[in-house]
């Protein structure tokens, strides 16, 4: 493994990615070459200045993560990224209590004038009256964004007796009555605040979110906090607020352009500037370096995927359980891909049972990895599966049918591949633990293996065909190691041969004369080899 370095990062986040046959490339040992060294890298590590765009990535041919130490990722081209396969990972929280911290100071400095009083003081002038302030005991405090860094400003106002309300979707009533929240619309927040943090990300709904009309909604004299993201505020309409008295006073840690520069809110004494120094403590920078090098070891060794952005992150022990289906569903959309003739048009998944309840777009991924890699020259992987597809025109769906509605049933995967010429419905299993199983086949219940080589064979169910099948690999020299046959059930007026499937591993791959004499068989109708891993 060769992992470059492109920032600096502390000695204690390099130890974590010393193992045994790597070589790991340092900001100081690049001397300009970036781009030709990511030609044989698997990781690249980032902070902020490096920008990890389309043009840098084109050299990245073996690339298989980044690591950004940090929370935003406006330096990297997450398109781009993803379409080449190449997982994106940052390190939310790891400076939650720096940036927490850092918006405790705020609030304490405009509520008592703080900076102010400083710059008074070194101007030589001592004026107690005007700098006369409000304790934050008894007052309220809205948090905007109740993940890791709200969490832990909520934890820190509580003990200065502050009332906290909160907005956040996706945070339950329980969770936030733990720390003392009580959870409100972003309307309430607005009327209710006496001082306002934003702690959210940058997504189309976020963006200039505090505007005109928000800040109309807020009680007169609000104080307002942003330690989050610059786009969120709309500087303009805050600068004005400020001067009507609307807003009494702003500190703000981010801006929509940095640095800084001609800003209304630069010259406004009732604003407390710094610059992007909210994460920035030796601690804090010490965490998220340590914590991106332990993801991305993680992600060479293992393939756990942590606090990815392009790619849904598991746990050690998620990806330990669901590992075993990754690997049914790559199987089985491999087998699908391999049976079916055509251009591809749909692929369906549906999840019954335990794994209903699981983050499914690994599982999916893995099985549009399994289909696209029969075909395609651009070789899909858990990371870029469902946009390759995507941009090949595929329809992808998923379903899930949970444990409760299956009468706690097994887990059962099941994918439906539709081509220009024909459909096939397959459904799998995990038995004994880590063994992929073929359940069914178009209608047709059969249990097989899904390993090494396989042949597929439709037949009419007639006597004969199982020996003549073993005669003519025995003739090969081909040994067969299981023999799975199934066949669709009875129709009780036909007198027609029900129709047979077998599913045959073999110890060896199949010549393609061996598979045309099984389809000389009279009552075979189609012979087709199978590779699987």
């Amino acid at each position: 493994m060769k992992i470059v370095i492109a920032e600096k990062i502390s000695s204690a986040a390099l130890e974590q990615l010393k193992e045994p046959g790597w070589t790991v490339l340092t900001a100081d040992q690049l001397d300009g070459k970036l781009a030709q060294q990511l030609e044989s890298a698997d990781a690249l590590i980032v902070r902020s200045a490096v920008q990890a765009d389309a043009a840098l990535l084109s050299h990245a041919k073996k690339l298989r993560v980044i690591g950004r130490a940090g929370v935003g990722v406006d330096n990297i081209d997450l398109d781009a990224a993803t379409r080449q396969g190449i997982a994106v990972m940052n390190t939310p929280g790891a400076n939650a209590v720096a940036v927490a911290e850092q918006t405790i100071g705020m609030l304490l400095a405009m509520a008592r004038h703080l900076c102010r009083a400083d710059a008074l003081m070194h101007a030589g002038k001592w004026e107690k009256k005007s700098l006369q302030g409000t304790e934050l005991r008894g007052k309220t405090l809205g948090i905007v964004g109740l993940g890791r860094i709200g969490m832990e400003v909520a934890r820190r106002a509580r003990a200065f007796g502050m009332d906290l309300v909160g907005h956040d979707p996706f945070v339950s009533i329980a969770v936030a009555k733990e720390q003392g929240i009580r959870l409100v619309s972003l309307d309430e927040l607005y009327a209710a605040a006496d001082y306002i943090t934003l702690h959210v990300g940058l997504t189309p709904q976020t963006t200039g979110m505090i505007n005109e009309a928000a800040i109309k909604k807020m009680k007169k004299g609000v104080r307002l906090v942003n330690c989050a993201r610059g786009e969120l505020v709309i500087e303009n309409d805050l600068a004005e607020a400020l001067k009507q008295g609307q807003v009494a006073a702003a500190a703000l840690d981010v801006f929509e352009d940095e640095p800084l520069k001609n800003s209304p809110l630069m010259t406004m004494p009732n604003v407390i500037l710094t610059p992007h120094i909210g994460g920035s403590t030796f601690e804090a920078q010490e965490a998220v370096g340590v914590q991106i090098a332990q993801q991305v070891r993680e992600y060479l060794k293992h393939g756990v995927i942590q606090n990815a952005v392009n790619v849904p992150s598991v746990s050690a022990e998620e990806y330990a359980e669901m590992q075993p289906y990754i690997v049914l569903a790559e199987r089985m959309g491999a087998f699908l891909a391999q049976i079916s003739e055509g251009s591809i048009e749909e692929i369906s998944l549906r999840y019954s049972g335990h794994i209903a309840e699981w983050k499914t777009e690994l599982i999916r991924n893995g099985a549009i990895k399994g289909i696209l890699n029969q075909t395609l020259d651009e070789k899909a992987n858990l990371v870029n599966a469902a946009s390759l597809a995507e941009g090949r025109g595929i329809r992808v769906h998923e379903a899930q049918k949970t444990k409760a509605s299956t009468g706690g049933a097994g887990s059962v995967l099941s994918i439906f591949l539709k081509s220009a010429k024909e459909e096939h419905l397959v459904k799998g299993a995990v038995l004994r633990g880590t063994a992929p199983r073929l359940l069914y086949i178009d209608e047709i219940d059969i249990e097989a293996p899904l390993e090494r080589d396989l042949i597929y064979l439709r037949n009419r169910d007639v006597p004969g065909v199982i020996g003549k099948v073993g005669t003519i690999l025995g003739e090969a020299e081909i040994n067969i190691a299981d023999f799975s046959l199934g066949r669709r059930a009875a129709e009780p007026s036909s007198r027609e041969p029900r129709e047979a499937i077998a599913v045959v591993h073999v110890d060896g791959r199949v010549p393609d004369a061996v598979l045309k004499k099984l389809e000389e068989i009279p009552a075979v109708r189609q012979a087709k080899a199978v590779k699987l891993f």
